[in-house]
């Protein structure tokens, strides 16, 4: 059974989402006060479309998650100019690298928070994969969310809501 935790008191209110947990284990090596949170049991399969972006937990009613369907696409940003002229302000190769420096900055704040944690390995070694993902090697625009890119390579897949 998965875990999603969310802010206490906050019936039927969007965003209240803290963490998820895998597992028993993961929840039980989370770093939250379990008595502070919302704690709602939910399947594996809910529990990977949020791993994998395909889902956000939305909010709880009672204990029930409401979901939303994400959509993500790490494509080229066009605008235009006073000219009529379209111009790439971002390339998808830049969205995806400050999202992966953006996570990286979260994880390593864990990592130096907790030298001695049970899942400080996992962690440790997914900023090391994050840091020699060759963004180069990747085909844009990459229409899925970088988890589930992992997830389709076959190496580990972690989201941000899973740092514990």
């Amino acid at each position: 059974m998965a875990y999603f935790i969310f802010t206490k008191d906050a019936d039927n209110i969007e965003n209240t989402i803290y963490k998820i947990a895998e597992n028993k284990f993961d929840f039980d090596n989370s770093n939250v006060d379990k008595n502070s949170y919302k704690i709602i049991e939910d399947s594996q399969s809910n529990f990977d479309l949020v791993k994998y972006g395909n889902k956000f937990p939305l909010k709880y009613i009672d204990n029930t998650i409401v979901y939303d369907t994400t959509e993500i696409n790490f494509s080229d940003s066009l605008f235009t100019n006073k000219n009529g002229e379209q111009i790439i302000s971002k390339t998808a190769k830049e969205f995806l690298k400050k999202y992966i420096e953006d996570y990286k900055i979260t994880i390593k704040q864990f990592l130096n928070n907790n030298p001695n944690h049970q899942l400080f390995n996992r962690w440790n070694s997914y900023y090391d994969q994050l840091n020699n993902l060759d963004l180069d090697s990747i085909i844009y625009p990459l229409n899925k969310s970088l988890e589930q890119y992992f997830n389709d390579l076959g190496q580990p897949s972690y989201n941000i809501l899973q740092i514990p």
